[in-house]
Order: C-alpha cells, then structure tokens, then sequence
C-alpha cells in the first residue's frame, strides 16, 4: 500500500508493507505478530539497500521520517547511511573479542584454545579494556595492561598483547577502528617494552616450604571474601589457578563429592576429577545455578576473578613474594616427603601427564580412590595447628649426627 501515513494508520494496520507517502523508500513493516517495524529502502552506487529505522513504537512516524530524510540526504552526498552509521556505531573491546572468538571457533581444532583466549581476556585485559570503545585504545591503553605481568609472565604477557593486536585488527575490518594497531610490536611495543626473548624467564614458581603451609591456612582462614576462598581452595585441591577461578556451580558433582574439570579448561586438554574433601566443599557455600561462577569477583557479577586478585591475597597475609601455582609444588613435596603415597597418585592429583609414554599407554583410569585418600590426608595436614608440625628436617639432622658418632 502507498499513501500518506498517518499515526493512526500506523497503529492499527495489519499485516503487510506500508510505503510512506511523505519520505521515498520510507515503509512501515507489519508482522503477523502485531509487531512493526521502520525500513529505508534507497539505491547508492547502483545497489539496493534496506536500512533498518527501528521498530514502532519506540520509533515514532515522525521520529521514522526525520531519519529517513538524514539518511537521504547522506545518499545525495554520496554516502552510503548504512556505512556512516555502522562507523559511528560504539563496540566495546570485550564485545569485539567474543565477536571474534566466535567467528574463529569454528577453525580452532579445539574448544580448549577458545576457553585459552577468554581465560587470557577476562584475567587480564577485561578489566581494563572491556568496556572501552574500541577507537579510544591507543598504545598507552595496552601498555596499561601489559607492563604490570611484562616481566613476571613473559610468556603470557606476550600472547595477551598477539589478542589484543587480533581484536583491534578485527575492529579495523569493521570499518569500526582506525589508524596503526596500538598493540603492534614491531615498530610501537618494541621501542619501549623489552623483547619476550630478552627477558630473564623464572624457572620456578616460588613456594612455601610445605612444612610452613599449615601456618599459611591459619592466617588464610582469618581473611574473608571470595579471593581468600578460592585460594584455599586451590591449595585443599592442588589446582590450578585458572581452573579455580572458572569453576561453575555445574562442575561440582555433590552426590559424588567431586568437582569434575571439563576438558576445555584443562591445560592438558582433558576431563579432570577432583575429589572433593569436606573443608574443601565447604569453602564453596550453598550451590548456585549452574552457569554461575563459584568465585565470583563480586556477588552481583559474572566477571571471574583475577589471577593479580589472589595475588593480592598472598601480599595481604605477608607472603607477597610466593605465587598461587607455588602451592602445588608444596603439595607435591609434602606427598613426596612426608607420606608414603605413590608418586603417580601425587602426579595424577596435579593432573600432570605421563611422560613415559607406554606407561601411560597402561593408565586408563584416574585413580580417584586413591586420590581421595591423599586429598584427605593432604586436608588433615594442613588443618593441624601450625604448632603440631613436625620439622622432619630436624629428625634427619639428629639421626645424621647420630651416625657420625657411631
């Protein structure tokens, strides 16, 4: 139908496609629904357009035709409305990198490298850059984001700065973004960020002696919030940082007191079972839905915490100069010193991989049993007073010098 709208035309037509007799190409879209909506239909450089206006009535008549005669306007000039818009448009980082992360889905073999990327932003480019405008993300920005782990995870730091290079490159193909890439290396972050192979690497993560660590959970036990929990966490499971803090309500099988670990966010790329002790389950609370994060960084957020956040914790409680991944090897001492449990439990528990590849050939199964026996004994160490804690060490020295005299 062609004529004149009117707005009372408008609100009650019926299904079909109404053309406005006022502004050319203008129409009034009618579902079978009832629901209605504004089109532009225009022709620029011999194609043809339909531009979306918006749907009715939040979009008024009057409202449609004023943007439809803005959008004509633009076509006389020689501008496509539809161009002119979509660089005007705001896209956030973050919503530019779940963009591109879907998009390159499909062509990663695994979904483990799409959870790597959204564990790397959400750590640590996220809470800096997310909700930027991804034209306002100049080489200071990044700088912002990379200086502070440049030279403490180098490794890391460096794959952060090729997404952060990704996502901006994505927005320039938008049409979104403009000028040089401000995380490109070569020629920008090389003159004033030291080169990943120049850097001095740290061989070890540093731990706590593990005779030390019952005394660490005591003065853990004082601090409150979800970063001082999920720390605890971490040291009662012997997991990883990461794992931690992407830990969901739907992981946490309680008929069978496990945390079951997809293999999506497993750095070996495969499904890990942790048994659950009763002090670990009970640092989790009351369950949640099953999407929702069982450390959240806030209560009211889906934002997981940082691996700087638990970082924190440790500086809080005097021990700033250790790191949450250190905790596992004070594990694995403690199991290699102090008990008789065999060293494949002890490695199945940190989820490492066999390195001799005809045993691991014959290593079906997880050991779960027997990793529940070592996790409980693990719990009931680090439960003890830090009093009670023999310094085995000590009983070596003695027995030594006992020899020597005989």
């Amino acid at each position: 139908m062609v004529g004149k709208l009117t707005d009372r035309a408008v609100k009650s037509a019926g299904p079909g496609r109404y053309m406005d007799g006022t502004v050319r190409g203008l129409t009034l879209l009618v579902w079978p629904t009832s629901a209605r909506s504004w089109v532009l239909r225009y022709q620029i450089a011999g194609r043809r357009r339909d531009m979306g206006l918006g749907p009715y009535p939040e979009i008024t008549l009057a409202r449609a035709r004023e943007k439809a005669l803005e959008a004509r306007r633009l076509v006389k000039e020689g501008i496509d409305p539809m161009d002119a818009r979509r660089r005007t448009k705001v896209l956030t980082f973050q919503a530019a990198a779940e963009a591109l992360i879907e998009n390159k889905r499909p062509g990663w073999r695994n979904a483990k490298h799409a959870a790597q990327w959204t564990t790397t932003l959400q750590t640590y480019v996220y809470p800096k850059l997310g909700g930027l405008d991804v034209k306002a993300i100049d080489t200071r920005a990044v700088l912002d984001v990379l200086r502070p782990i440049w030279m403490a995870k180098t490794e890391t730091a460096s794959r952060v700065r090729q997404r952060i290079e990704a996502v901006l490159d994505y927005a320039k193909a938008l049409d979104l973004r403009s000028g040089e890439n401000a995380a490109r290396w070569k020629g920008n972050l090389d003159h004033l960020l030291p080169a990943p192979s120049k850097v001095k690497q740290v061989e070890h993560h540093a731990a706590l002696d593990w005779r030390k660590v019952p005394a660490f959970m005591e003065e853990l036990a004082k601090r409150v919030g979800s970063a001082a929990k999920a720390l605890a966490f971490a040291i009662l499971t012997a997991a990883r940082s990461g794992e931690v803090r992407g830990m969901t309500w739907g992981e946490v099988d309680d008929a069978n007191s496990s945390w079951n670990v997809p293999a999506a966010r497993m750095k070996a790329g495969k499904e890990h079972r942790v048994p659950l002790t009763p002090a670990a389950r009970a640092l989790l609370g009351g369950r949640g839905a099953s999407s929702a994060l069982v450390f959240p960084a806030r209560a009211d957020t889906t934002m997981p915490l940082s691996d700087m956040t638990l970082a924190a914790v440790l500086k809080r409680t005097g021990y700033g100069d250790l790191t949450v991944h250190g905790f596992r090897s004070s594990f694995r001492d403690w199991a290699r010193e102090a008990t008789g449990h065999p060293r494949e439990v002890a490695e199945a528990a940190l989820a490492h991989g066999l390195k001799d590849k005809v045993e691991a050939a014959y290593a079906r199964g997880d050991l779960i049993v027997k990793r529940r026996l070592l996790m409980q004994d693990w719990a009931a160490f680090l439960a003890q007073p830090a009093a009670q804690v023999i310094d085995i060490s000590i009983n070596v020295s003695a027995a030594e010098s006992l020899r020597d005299r005989a």
